[in-house]
């Protein structure tokens, strides 16, 4: 394919807002595309380089070259060219370097240039990310998206599936299925406002405990034992806990879903920056076991003696579980008939809370298991902290939101007056809000670098978020886990913002992800 081929789409696709458009698109680059091609458009699409980061940046696209007269350079060309570059080591590197990116330059067309250098410096924005990429895939072969989207999930990867299915056509999309021993995207859960207002979305449900552990998933097939992280990441060495239990148990051939949480001496759940130490640590684990041991609490399971278990409802499969994990170890829960007893699942709540725990998570009982997916049948209900906050910056947006200031950078005020930064976000904004907040923003601007706009620390905005984290990206050494826009505070003074004090008294840190 070349370069110009795909150059041309992701102009198109930045230069629309409509998901049907980019679908399209993204559909007709992929009928031109060879199954070859697919393990570097995927990740150029996304802005990412196959080969990682390989140490390019503005300093080395700083010189023009002048462009080439017309394309003729492939998208492999590009991959093996960026691929020398990676390998460049030693004396004289730098200049070596520059050469080879004065060469890639010059072969290509003005155009390709500009795509070029986005993607080396980290700036190809064009909203082309993986799920519209399978989509993308699914419409240049014809097949459903949900069906590319689950062989994705169950396969690991979208760069395997889109080479198979270019390759051999929908019939490939069979290859990919659940296989112990290899990790799947876990099911993740809506947030909820309230455990009754749950019920009343989901009718019948479990209502289980909201661990703050760190979620694993346990794999046996005979005696080998695995364990994966909810970011796939192989920790098995480092839990001997799990591969114990899991070794220990009567059936064979499954997948666990579940947590591994620690508890004080009081029975007391402890915070997760203290798990997440004892898993991340690569040294002396049996001195770690002793210090810190870990409890697994398992509440699904995916296969169980070799047969595929996520297209069954939840009550089947929790059935299942019960038969092979002792109760211990299976997750404290309730089960509601519906919107008539949701003030049980409210004290089931406050009793959670009261043993130390974040939360609930309600789950309907008819539901299948969506690998990969933030599924509608699971809400995560849990106490909301709120700030009142000041915005210190605004980035602009692009896609959708080009020619808005979008991404807010908020403050908390210190002791002295000024204003610590604790984060940014742009989620929780309604189409309304960011025309409301570009006008303000602007006639408080104080000056504009970049894509970033500096204001006065005048606008109060309340910021709903679900925790710290440690962060040594930002003054205080923390920042607000998944924070969102509730409203705007135009009633109350920057004076009057919440302190770094009142922040750091909001709950626990967790350890920097």
């Amino acid at each position: 394919m070349l370069l110009a081929t795909l150059a041309r789409v992701s102009r198109e696709i930045a230069s629309t807002s409509a998901r049907s458009r980019k679908t399209a698109l993204l559909a007709e680059l992929f009928r031109s595309a060879g199954p070859d091609d697919v393990p570097i458009v995927i990740p150029y699409l996304a802005g990412r380089l196959p080969q990682g980061r390989i140490g390019t940046g503005w300093s080395l696209l700083r010189e023009p070259v002048p462009p080439a007269a017309g394309p003729t350079l492939t998208v492999r060309e590009v991959d093996a060219a960026l691929t020398a570059f990676a390998g460049v080591a030693g004396p004289g590197a730098q200049a070596e370097r520059a050469r080879l990116v004065r060469e890639l330059l010059g072969a290509a067309t003005e155009e390709e240039q500009r795509f070029l250098s986005g993607l080396l410096t980290g700036e190809v924005r064009q909203g082309a990310l993986d799920a519209l990429a399978a989509e993308g895939l699914a419409a240049a072969a014809s097949v459903p998206a949900a069906d590319v989207r689950r062989a994705v999930m169950l396969g690991g990867s979208l760069v395997a599936v889109g080479r198979a299915l270019l390759a051999r056509g929908p019939a490939a999309l069979g290859e990919f299925s659940l296989r112990v021993g290899r990790a799947v995207p876990p099911m993740l859960a809506h947030p909820g406002q309230s455990a009754g207002e749950a019920v009343g979305k989901l009718g019948a449900c479990a209502v289980e405990e909201k661990l703050d552990g760190i979620r694993v998933q346990v794999h046996r097939d005979g005696e080998r034992v695995r364990v994966f992280t909810r970011t796939l990441d192989d920790i098995t060495d480092r839990v001997p806990e799990l591969t114990s239990v899991a070794g220990g148990l009567s059936g064979d051939g499954f997948i666990l879903d579940g947590e591994v949480i620690a508890f004080d001496a009081n029975g007391r759940p402890l915070p997760f920056q203290d798990i997440a130490g004892r898993v991340g640590s690569r040294l002396d684990v049996a001195a770690a076991r002793q210090a810190l041991p870990l409890s697994p609490v398992f509440f699904d399971v995916l296969a169980l003696g070799g047969e595929v278990l996520l297209d069954l409802p939840y009550r089947e499969r929790y059935e299942r579980l019960a038969g092979l994990v002792p109760e211990p170890m299976r997750v404290r829960r309730t089960v509601v008939t519906g919107p008539d007893e949701a003030p049980l699942a409210d004290e089931f709540l406050a009793r959670t809370l009261e043993r130390g725990h974040e939360g609930v998570v309600l789950k309907g009982l008819d539901a299948p298991y969506q690998a990969g997916r933030r599924g509608t049948s699971w809400l995560k209900v849990k106490p909301v902290h709120t700030l009142d906050l000041v915005v210190l910056a605004a980035e602009w947006g692009h896609g959708r939101r080009t020619g808005k200031l979008s991404n807010l950078h908020l403050g908390a005020r210190r002791p002295d007056g000024t204003f610590a930064m604790l984060g940014k976000t742009f989620k929780g904004l309604t189409d309304a809000m960011l025309e409301w907040q570009t006008r303000r923003l602007l006639e408080l601007a104080t000056g504009e670098s970049g894509h970033v706009v500096t204001v006065r620390p005048e606008l109060v905005v309340e910021i709903a978020f679900d925790g710290l984290q440690r962060s040594t990206r930002y003054p205080e050494g923390v920042t607000l886990r998944f924070a969102r826009v509730v409203r705007y505070r135009e009633d109350k003074p920057a004076a009057e913002t919440d302190t770094v004090g009142t922040v750091l008294a909001t709950g626990p840190v967790r350890a920097e992800e």
